[in-house]
């Protein structure tokens, strides 16, 4: 029997090599006649040799095909193939990604609200509420002093604070690029001077404002 013969009139799939490397798959409905094509066409005189699959079932034989292409990427094939109702899944890996470094960036500053960053074009963008909105109308500085060296901050009325020539929305951010530890209590890290003088950390408004919102609740 001619070896032809073996696979005329058969389907599958079909592999074409230059050589060691591999230079074009394809599926055939009859391998025997595809590959006789194949001499004539404008893969001709561009592959030495095949290798053949013969494929029983015709259900999944594009799906096959579709697969090898995406895995291999061979040099000949222009299109590479789709497989049915399949999903592009990087847009929700990608965000999958962000939410787990911001969660982790999270946990290194010690910052609970996860609104708190936004991530465009590769940079960290400060956003999120402003905890010291509304308790310095009309602006004030505050002080803290770290490893013997006093520092100073501006708060403005919308409760941006900012040191160092940076702006940040929380006293811990902004304690943060003092210390450049992990986590910290900004609260308790800045100061402030009251109506004679006397420093008090900041943690001491926010108590008063909660003492009031009780009282007015009662």
């Amino acid at each position: 029997m001619n070896p032809p013969d073996l696979i005329k009139g058969h389907q599958g799939i079909y592999a074409l090599f230059k050589k060691e490397r591999l230079y074009y798959v394809g599926l055939a409905r009859n391998l025997k006649s595809r590959i006789n094509a194949h001499n004539k066409d404008r893969h001709q005189n561009k592959w030495t040799h095949f290798s053949l699959y013969i494929i029983r079932k015709e259900d999944h034989i594009k799906e096959i095909e579709s697969l090898v292409l995406r895995i291999a990427y061979p040099k000949g094939n222009k299109v590479r193939g789709k497989l049915k109702q399949s999903k592009d899944l990087r847009p929700l890996l990608k965000r999958k990604l962000k939410d787990e470094w911001i969660k982790q960036l999270g946990g290194i500053i010690g910052y609970k609200n996860r609104t708190a960053f936004k991530i465009k074009k590769g940079k960290i963008k400060k956003t999120g509420k402003r905890p010291l909105k509304g308790y310095f109308p009309k602006g004030k500085v505050i002080y803290a002093n770290y490893k013997g060296k006093e520092y100073k901050a501006w708060v403005s009325t919308s409760g941006r604070i900012r040191v160092n020539g940076k702006r940040f929305n929380s006293p811990s951010l902004a304690g943060l690029i003092i210390t450049k530890k992990k986590t910290m209590n900004g609260w308790r890290f800045w100061k402030y001077k009251d109506e004679v003088g006397n420093l008090l950390p900041i943690d001491n408004l926010r108590k008063k404002k909660l003492s009031r919102a009780r009282n007015n609740t009662d």
